[in-house]
Formats: C-alpha cells, sequence, structure tokens
C-alpha cells in the first residue's frame, strides 16, 4: 500500500492563499462593477437624495458639485454655466474637456475687451454731456461785470450824456447847456463858494 506524500506546511499555505485569491478575484470585479460611481451631476444628486441625515444629503451635494461642472440638458448633452460670463455653454460630457475650457476662457477674454470698450465709451457719452450742459447753463447765464476798476461818472460825463440826449435843437435842451456853462464859469472866476448863495445878516 502507497502512501500520500506529505506536503510541508509551508507549501500547504501558500496553496491555500493562492486558492482564495481566484476565489476572491471574481467576486470583487463584480463588487466593483455594481458599485461604480455616478456619471454625472444629477445621478450623483440622485444618490445625495437618498442619505440619512440633512447634513448628510448636504455633504454629497456638494461633492456632487465639486466632482460635476456640467449638468444634463432636457433634450440631451450637457452645459457648463460661467458665472464669470453669467452665461452657458455646450460641452459634451458632465465635465468641460481641456479643449473647452479654452474656448471658455477665449470667450471670457472677449468678454472682457468689450466690456471695457462699453466702459470707456460710456464714461466719454458722460463727460461729453456734463460738458455741453455747462456750455448750455453758461451761455444762459446773465452776463455781470464786475463794477471793480469801472470809472466813476463826472459832471462832464453827465453832460455829455444829456448832450446825447437832447440832440434835437430844442427850448429846453439849450437852456439847460447855457445854465450848467453859467455854473461853471461862476465857479471858475468866484470859486466853491459862488455857487451856493451866501446868506445876509
Amino acid at each position: 500500500m502507497l502512501s500520500s506524500p506529505r506536503l510541508s506546511p509551508r507549501l500547504a499555505l501558500l496553496l491555500a492563499a493562492i486558492a482564495a485569491g481566484f476565489a476572491l478575484h471574481p467576486s470583487r470585479a463584480q463588487a466593483q462593477w455594481w458599485s461604480r460611481g455616478p456619471a454625472d451631476f444629477e445621478e450623483c444628486a440622485d444618490i445625495a437624495e437618498k442619505a440619512a441625515s440633512r447634513e448628510a444629503k448636504a455633504a454629497a451635494l456638494v461633492e456632487c458639485n465639486a466632482k460635476f461642472a456640467g449638468r444634463r440638458k432636457p433634450g440631451g448633452g450637457y452645459t457648463y454655466f460661467d458665472f464669470m460670463q453669467n452665461r452657458n455653454f455646450d460641452i459634451a460630457g458632465p465635465n468641460p474637456t481641456p479643449r473647452e475650457l479654452k474656448l471658455i476662457d477665449e470667450q471670457y477674454t472677449a468678454w472682457l475687451d468689450e466690456q471695457r470698450r462699453s466702459n470707456i465709451a460710456a464714461a466719454l457719452a458722460a463727460k461729453q454731456l456734463q460738458q455741453t450742459s455747462l456750455k448750455i447753463e453758461t451761455e444762459k447765464a446773465p452776463q455781470v461785470r464786475p463794477s471793480i476798476g469801472k470809472p466813476r461818472a463826472t459832471a462832464s460825463d453827465a453832460r455829455r450824456s444829456k448832450a446825447t440826449e437832447c440832440s434835437r435843437q430844442s427850448f429846453s435842451c439849450e437852456w439847460s447847456r447855457l445854465s450848467e456853462g453859467i455854473s461853471d464859469l461862476k465857479k471858475w472866476l468866484f470859486g466853491p463858494s459862488a455857487s451856493k448863495p451866501g446868506r445876509s445878516g
């Protein structure tokens, strides 16, 4: 009778580990297939809604936002909202590709240039409007000449003024000229006191 060969404990342990590895490998692969992650934000949000507590839901939604930038469109495809430009961009998947991100950045640069041009045009228009209104106000304001440095009117100026007023040959104009001439002659001959009648006492 032949006796079966005895395996060393080391060899037996090695064979058992290999057998266990083969046995566990297919089940691990199946578990990964069933527990694959969400494909997009909406799927991730659906899973987050099933969380036990309100805090867990909120934390899961924050994680979904961080993982997926795009949102599913009703007709298919995805859209990405750029808050800097306040507009949406169509993208191919749940997250923008590097090429799509480059296009969004180029659009943002063009948008910034347009905003800068609009701001400059608005500032120029406001300045022109201010200058125009100031010009209109200046033209409407009455011209007031300062009286400082203006020479005082003298008696001869008053006579010239009266002479221009009395250009016609009239008795009243001629009489006033004659009386002024006599007054001037009295002042010249007798001094300033001659023009005032003295009191007799």
